[in-house]
């Protein structure tokens, strides 16, 4: 007959490897991990995300020195690409969705290729074809399937509300880099990406899967 003892240690065993699957455990390489914010901003009042969540941000799950390496985020932020620890990430938002590409996704060959993008200044003019990369495009610059072809094709950039109106915000910001605002060039972003066919929205992080 168990012990109460053995009974007892068994249990705080079974919910300490619980609460690891639910912190780390549960996510993967590769995987999208995309932000929520708990106020209105200038991108969210322009983008939807998935189920109209606010998302503002998005990064790339990366186990450095493999499967049971530490997590680590990769993510265009101010002043460049870099590589946060997860627990930084998550703590630095209110809300945070787990996506995986749910599609034929070369993992391996397209967290590479974000990592080579590490140090690369941070785009917050949005535009396409320069030097500098902003959050959602390191993603669809990145991700190839198994033929090295881009999982993510780019969409019009959308700088309006829901009335069609570009919003002040913007036409001030451009202004002042002496520009027109670039509607309509191509591009991506985060809540557009959180709605793509090609991911799916596991949960709120941490999840347990």
């Amino acid at each position: 007959m168990v012990s109460h003892g053995i009974k007892w240690l068994l249990a705080v065993v079974a919910l300490c490897s619980c609460l690891e699957l639910m912190g780390q455990g549960a996510l993967r390489e590769g995987d999208l991990l995309f932000c929520c914010t708990d106020s209105a901003n200038a991108i969210t009042a322009v983008t939807t995300g998935v189920d109209n969540y606010p998302i503002d941000h998005v990064g790339i799950v990366h186990h450095i020195g493999g499967n049971d390496g530490p997590l680590y985020v990769i993510e265009a932020v101010k002043p460049a690409v870099r590589l946060t620890s997860l627990d930084r990430f998550v703590d630095e938002a209110p809300l945070v969705l787990v996506g995986r590409v749910n599609v034929d996704c070369d993992v391996n060959s397209s967290v590479r290729a974000c990592l080579r993008l590490v140090g690369k200044p941070y785009d917050d003019l949005y535009l396409p074809g320069d030097s500098a990369v902003y959050c959602s495009e390191l993603v669809q610059l990145c991700y190839v399937n198994n033929a090295g072809e881009l999982l993510f094709s780019t969409i019009p950039m959308s700088f309006h509300d829901s009335t069609g109106t570009i919003i002040d915000y913007w036409r001030q910001f451009y202004q002042q880099h002496g520009m027109s605002v670039p509607e309509g060039a191509p591009g991506t972003n985060p809540g557009e990406l959180s709605r793509r066919p090609q991911v799916t929205i596991l949960g709120k992080y941490p999840i347990l899967l």
